[in-house]
């Protein structure tokens, strides 16, 4: 029995000197991208086999794993928590409330950078703080992919260590890779047998947050068809690729919610692959970067100059940087547009409304291009109104 009685309504008290240590699942996610939705994936499975708690949205921080942990009761078969990290010492901080025995790190980027001594290495240091600080014999799950995930230190830890991948080996490894009209399929081997999942979003990062949620729930022993009916039936966070398909063939895809190089990136990809006719980018600032800002910004607008990207529209004060290495690697200057308000995007942008254009738009989350989002659709509508 674990040292924290449950009261008369089933509650479980929680210590304010040591850490809630439960006997039954918690997994902990955390990591530069993914985390929010490898935490809706692994929760959607879970649900199909126990009452879980589960931290809500992207509510990550270290008060609101305090206060979710006050509603766990004995009636929940698992907790599904996903750690935020804005500085050094707050996974350990999140690990003090409540001790996981799952541990799930999905990459290791350039989110918050500037906040960890601007260094890859500093964010795997503070990424590490989960290793160090959940259950030791407990098990914990790596991207086998992400270079940078070998930073992490693992000294220490005496569980079991499983890798998921897609290019490397991997104990969880995806191949035979399709893009769907609504998402993405794959095959994955489960004890020697071949089984094919299929994910409502697209992009190939999804993979990864899905094979997390794989791992996760196959070492819960829960059955190949929980899991793929799971995954099947995941809702998306909002603003996460979300795709508009708007009248005359004009698609929106909406990524606003928040934004790292690797992140953005990702969408680029997604934007080339489901852009069928004229692709449009509209990139906001990367926000915390720090002294890697420029770099990082830089870093996108080159990647975007590689991509099947057709006009480039910039805003914010470091988004210029995107505009700028996207030009300096032979982006058509005629084609890429810093803009200095969101008045002038929009007035841009509505002239962009063509049939058969593919918008993405992404940014950190206190850029609000949500509302350039919004902007499209309701232009969208006007237009097609007005034929």
């Amino acid at each position: 029995m674990h040292p924290y009685a449950s009261n008369s309504s089933g509650k479980v008290g929680v210590s304010l000197n040591r850490p809630l240590v439960l006997r039954k699942p918690v997994i902990a996610i955390t990591g530069s991208a993914g985390k929010t939705t490898t935490k809706e994936m692994i929760g959607s499975v879970l649900r199909r086999r126990w009452r879980i708690v589960k931290t809500p949205y992207n509510q990550n921080t270290v008060p609101y794993t305090r206060k979710l942990v006050k509603k766990i009761t004995a009636a929940h078969g698992a907790v599904v928590l996903e750690f935020g990290m804005l500085r050094a010492g707050h996974i350990r901080k999140h690990c003090q409330i409540i001790q996981p025995n799952y541990g799930v790190i999905t990459n290791v980027g350039t989110a918050h950078i500037g906040n960890v001594g601007g260094t890859i290495a500093g964010v795997a240091r503070a990424k590490s703080e989960l290793i160090r600080f959940m259950r030791r014999t407990g098990k914990l799950f790596l991207n086998a992919d992400d270079p940078h995930s070998r930073l992490l230190s693992t000294g220490g830890f005496r569980g079991r260590i499983f890798r998921i991948g897609v290019k490397e080996h991997a104990d969880y490894q995806a191949y035979n890779i399709r893009y769907r009209e609504n998402g993405m399929s794959f095959d994955v081997k489960l004890d020697g047998t071949e089984y094919t999942f299929s994910i409502p979003v697209p992009g190939e990062h999804n993979i990864y947050n899905a094979l997390f949620a794989i791992a996760v729930c196959h070492q819960l022993n829960c059955s190949p068809g929980t899991i793929q009916l799971g995954l099947r039936s995941f809702r998306r966070p909002k603003s996460r690729l979300t795709m508009y398909r708007l009248s005359r063939g004009i698609k929106v895809i909406d990524d606003s919610y928040s934004a790292n190089p690797s992140a953005v990136k990702a969408a680029l990809d997604v934007l080339a692959k489901v852009g069928t006719g004229t692709n449009v980018a509209v990139l906001g600032s990367m926000l915390e970067m720090g002294n890697y800002a420029v770099k990082g910004h830089k870093l996108v607008g080159r990647y975007a100059a590689q991509k099947k990207v057709d006009y480039l529209y910039t805003l914010g004060k470091s988004a210029r940087y995107i505009k700028r290495g996207a030009t300096q690697s032979g982006f058509p200057q005629e084609r890429a547009v810093h803009c200095a308000t969101k008045a002038q995007l929009h007035r841009l942008l509505r002239r962009r409304l063509r049939p058969n254009t593919t918008f993405l738009v992404k940014a950190s989350h206190k850029m609000k291009m949500k509302e350039t989002v919004q902007y499209l659709r309701r232009a969208s509508t006007r237009l097609s109104s007005s034929d």
